[in-house]
């Protein structure tokens, strides 16, 4: 019995001599203080992607932009895109393996064509594809003062780009030869820097003052 109370005290004043780890709590904190610093929550950003936009141009960084149109199948062909940039990437990835086949004598040269043939044929429609969704307007705003337009369209991996444009460059739509009963029209700049496609058939026109402001009223949409 006085064996047993000898070797307790010596584990207690054993465990007295070491110092006290610190407690999980106190490990988190470097990390919580990058994420305070940084001004984000970790959570945030989580499963969702800010969309890329190009500077604002000087005397709008205070102004607020009304959106006037909607396009609301844009969001199917973005997740399209991606899809399609998949597919061809995949499409690529296969032909190393199948030269490889081939000149192990494990695929005929017929068959190695023919993944050849749908691998160009990939890539032909991804380029299509891209330069048609890299134009197609999802949304229109503009700015309180009427002066710049900002179309939101997609990027060549299917995410959302805004794009500024002068409203005082902006071709009106009377001066064009597209009709608002055609499935697309053609958004000019006298500049003629880019081009964009917006649908009046599927798409709404959420705010037919601005609208008209910026793009006159064509015939159809008297």
């Amino acid at each position: 019995m006085v064996r047993r109370q000898v070797a307790a005290m010596r584990e207690a004043a054993l465990l007295r001599t070491v110092p006290r780890l610190p407690r999980t709590a106190a490990w988190g904190r470097p990390l919580q203080g990058l994420w305070c610093c940084s001004g984000q929550d970790p959570r945030r950003w989580v499963g969702s992607r800010l969309p890329t936009s190009k500077e604002k141009p000087a005397g709008t960084e205070t102004e607020k932009f009304q959106m006037v149109y909607r396009f609301d199948a844009i969001r199917a062909f973005g997740y399209l895109s991606r899809l399609k940039v998949a597919q061809t990437a995949l499409t690529v990835v296969a032909l190393p393996p199948g030269l490889y086949w081939y000149s192990q004598g494990l695929m005929t040269f017929s068959s190695l064509c023919l993944a050849g043939g749908i691998a160009g044929f990939a890539l032909a429609m991804l380029c299509w594809m891209s330069h048609f969704f890299r134009r197609l307007v999802g949304i229109l705003y503009v700015n309180e003062s009427g002066t710049v337009l900002r179309v939101a369209h997609l990027t060549f991996w299917g995410r959302r780009q805004d794009t500024y444009c002068p409203v005082a460059d902006v071709i009106p739509m009377t001066e064009s030869r597209d009709r608002p009963q055609e499935l697309f029209m053609r958004i000019q700049q006298y500049s003629g820097k880019q081009t964009f496609y917006l649908t009046l058939r599927y798409g709404r026109i959420l705010d037919r003052k601005r609208f008209t402001q910026v793009f006159g009223m064509p015939d159809g949409l008297k």
